[in-house]
């Protein structure tokens, strides 16, 4: 029987909308807006419907409900929404279009329901001990857990996807002790960017919206049961019904924020470098390397469009060492804005710096000792402090003004935030902690999130056009101040697959925009795990490649001809992805749903992909399947409902089953879904800002789809107000016709005039090929790439190549005959 319809048999309905609503039992109910007050002699209950999806759940014991500004979330306050009160003697009842929560007014157990009257999480049955609980300042809730459900999320984990059965500690930062291999590089222990949200199979998700350390327990202790916990605070959570895992996302990000759109130039290629010098080796450093280094990659038609100087460009100071900034430059780098001017010049379209966030004093820069005098470190208890107060806006202020201006007004256009990880926990690069207050304790889990928004609100200012921030910590929210990378894992197969999972992982945690150290960090890579890191490095959401070990410094032409051939090839495709890419990124803005998705992102009823952890989308049409084993001549791949296509060489394939494919050193294997339209520009050597060209549109015919090419100007923010352009890219299959529309363009930005260039996997040649009802001609494969009007069938490759010109406000049809009509 529906919940909704056995309920209302024998519960009376509150229509007033005055404070107190009824009293019977232990629960005394009342009503301000959204929030209804639970109260016992004890306890308060406080359930907030945020909407018909999504409900605030917050309980204390013998004290208020806390009133703090929300670092994690985007939206502080929001609009009433319609909701039932129901009563019965043992319960409270509450209804929205889509939820009903039934509150147990004795025990405050919670069981919410679907609309449909299924249950979706309860705290009855089984569970004895079932709903929140407080155990000194320990704050937790148990529930019950269903047999055949299934959990993921909890942020950039290199351990796992699906979570069911296990147990997860989350606070920010990576293993300690040494060594390292046991320690720091312990992927069980990795927590650079931990995230309190989790999805469930059974169609919700839950967000435990407490900045302290939790524990989560998924039914490792008692199959039946899911328990999460914080060691201080409120317990204070979201309940959100999809019952998608899209939806889910959907409503996560409404709460926490959607990754705004980077620079159309930050979806090419990131390019690292420690000027020559990592540490031990700094006195190697200089303008010279970092200019001749981008020489290095135009010269070799390498494309590239960002640059950062690692950590040995500044001057090591007197107080913090390695882990601390004076923003004083290494006397190696004779003339720093000489080399901002040379990279510029060289349509490098954005360098930045690395930094960490703790003042420090140089030769001739005594920030750190200003910042104490001025009040504008964090306060310590035992120490002046050390670290910039990112919480306070004048110490923010302060910090830009008198330390990242020095770098600015030169010619820095963002900042690599590292070690945000060291607000009150152990550094990485030494034995300081920082504070370790009960405040600092509560603020630790945030503070990568404070750090992060810091230079990346004030760079957007400065720079008049979007902003970008390169970061490695993070916690819930941090998706809003893009873009986060995996951390410094070394140079070893052993950690290729992990780093592949902390992006699916995160990517079902409401981040989008993520990177990682192609060829790994430290160590030398050998050239075979260099060339297998830099195909994924390729195809994942920010291309980035990096790294200390030196002399390679994992720059291409070090690791080999081979290695640097594989390294241009995949770069060179991603440049021409552009398209692809920036309009996935942008339906990630409007979604949160993200650039790399776990297979069990678009397949949640296939338990085949509930662990697959070396397999993702990128993208709607695209799945890519890294090689993880040295010398590997075939990985077996999972392939999920529908027919899919090698994207190399058009081989078909059935879904829902398993295949052994043959992985050559060159070949990623990637595999596009029948109906994929792929837009690709022509091949560029950096972004220079302007509409695209040419757009080649690779289409795998099978059945009806659609794609959305975004355009806009690439750099300003006049997306948010509307200022873009959508044009619709769409097939439909009739008989042996194949029509491919591509619509008018629409919205406030024009995308000019260009050649839509059709490039069609078709297994024959077609008979006609009409354009808006006109045939083309039959014309050569030159004259197809040199622009000319007309079609070309490529027997051998089975391709179907065609070329028409197409301004905005006009409609472009392409009709394939492949047989004649009678």
């Amino acid at each position: 029987m529906n919940i909704k319809h056995f309920f209302a048999a024998f519960f009376i309905f509150f229509t007033t909308l005055g404070l107190s609503l009824g009293q019977t039992g232990s629960g005394d109910l009342s009503k301000d807006k959204n929030s209804y007050l639970i109260r016992s002699a004890s306890q308060t209950l406080k359930l907030e419907f945020y909407s018909p999806e999504i409900l605030r759940i917050r309980c204390v014991w013998d004290k208020a409900f806390e009133n703090e500004y929300s670092y994690m979330l985007k939206k502080q306050d929001w609009e009433p929404i319609p909701v039932k009160v129901e009563e019965s003697n043992d319960d409270f009842v509450f209804e929205t279009e889509r939820m009903t929560v039934m509150v147990d007014k004795e025990t405050f157990q919670l069981s919410i329901y679907d609309e449909h009257g299924n249950l979706l999480s309860g705290e009855k049955g089984e569970v004895a001990s079932g709903g929140a609980y407080q155990e000194g300042s320990t704050v937790g809730t148990t529930k019950t857990l269903s047999p055949d459900e299934h959990f993921f999320g909890f942020g950039e984990r290199m351990d796992f996807l699906d979570r069911r059965g296990k147990q997860v500690d989350l606070n920010v930062g990576r293993g300690l002790g040494r060594p390292h291999i046991v320690g720091a590089y312990n992927v069980l222990e990795a927590n650079y960017s931990p995230v309190p949200f989790f999805m469930s199979t059974k169609g919700y998700g839950i967000f435990f919206h407490n900045s302290y350390a939790t524990h989560w327990d998924m039914g490792a202790s008692m199959p039946q049961a899911l328990r999460f916990e914080a060691e201080g605070g409120e317990l204070d959570y979201f309940f959100m019904y999809g019952p998608d895992f899209s939806k889910i996302l959907y409503h996560y990000t409404d709460l926490t924020g959607r990754s705004p759109l980077l620079p159309r130039f930050a979806h090419g290629l990131h390019v690292g470098t420690y000027s020559g010098g990592t540490w031990g080796h700094e006195e190697m450093t200089s303008t010279h390397y970092v200019v001749a280094l981008a020489q290095k990659y135009r010269e070799k038609g390498i494309p590239f469009d960002v640059l950062h100087l690692d950590s040995t460009w500044r001057m090591f100071g007197k107080n913090g060492g390695s882990g601390a900034t004076s923003f004083e430059w290494r006397e190696t780098f004779k003339d720093p804005k000489s080399m901002f001017d040379s990279l510029y010049a060289m349509d490098v379209n954005m360098v930045g710096l690395h930094v960490r966030p703790r003042f420090d004093n140089g030769n001739y820069l005594n920030l750190l000792d200003q910042a104490r005098e001025k009040g504008h470190v964090y306060p310590e208890d035992h120490n002046l402090g050390e670290f910039v107060n990112v919480f306070d806006q004048a110490s923010v202020d302060w910090w830009w003004d008198n330390g990242v201006m020095r770098i600015a007004e030169i010619g820095a256009m963002f900042l690599k935030t590292d070690e945000g990880s060291a607000f009150g926990r152990k550094a990485n690069e030494s034995n300081k902690t920082g504070p370790t207050s009960e405040r600092a304790v509560r603020l630790h889990n945030v503070f990568p999130v404070a750090y992060a928004k810091a230079p990346y609100e004030k760079f957007k200012e400065y720079n008049g056009m979007r902003g970008m921030n390169h970061t490695r910590e993070g916690y819930a929210g941090i998706q809003r101040y893009p873009f986060i990378w995996a951390g410094d894992w070394p140079s070893e197969w052993q950690y290729f697959g992990p780093v592949i999972k902390a992006g699916i992982n995160i990517g079902m945690s409401g981040v989008g925009y993520w990177s990682h150290n192609m060829g790994g960090f430290e160590h030398q890579a050998d050239p075979e795990l260099f060339a297998r890191w830099v195909q994924f490095g390729m195809f994942s959401p920010i291309a980035h490649v990096f790294g200390m070990d030196h002399p390679g410094y994992k720059e291409p032409w070090n690791y080999g001809e081979k290695a640097e051939e594989i390294f241009t090839k995949y770069d060179k495709l991603r440049y021409r992805l552009i398209p692809y890419i920036y309009s996935t990124a942008f339906q990630q803005y409007q979604t949160g749903k993200p650039i790399m998705r776990a297979l069990v992102l678009e397949h949640q009823d296939d338990y085949n992909t509930y662990d697959i952890g070396d397999q993702y989308y990128f993208g709607d049409q695209m799945i890519v399947c890294p090689v993880l084993t040295k010398e590997a001549q075939t990985r077996t791949v999972y392939l999920p409902e529908g027919t899919w296509y090698d994207y190399w060489d058009g081989t078909p394939y059935e879904g829902k089953q398993y295949y052994n494919i043959v992985t050559p050193l060159e070949k990623l294997p990637v595999f596009v879904k029948a109906g994929a339209i792929i837009p690709m520009q022509e091949a560029v050597a950096f972004d220079n800002k302007e509409n695209y060209g040419d757009i080649t549109l690779e289409v795998f015919p099978g059945r009806d789809a659609v794609f959305y090419l975004f355009e806009d100007d690439g750099v300003s923010e006049k997306y948010m107000e509307g200022v873009y352009a959508q044009t619709t890219i769409s097939t439909h299959q009739r008989a042996e016709n194949l029509e491919i529309k591509i619509s008018a363009s629409e919205g406030k930005f024009d995308p000019g005039v260009r050649n839509y260039i059709l490039k069609l996997h078709l297994d024959s040649i077609p008979q006609t090929v009409l354009v808006s009802g006109k045939d083309l001609p039959m014309i050569s494969i030159d004259s197809v790439h040199s622009g000319q009007k007309g079609w070309h069938y490529d027997e051998a490759g089975k391709v179907l190549w065609t070329v028409s010109e197409k301004v905005p406000e006009d409609v472009l049809t392409f009709l394939i005959k492949q047989f004649n009509d009678n």
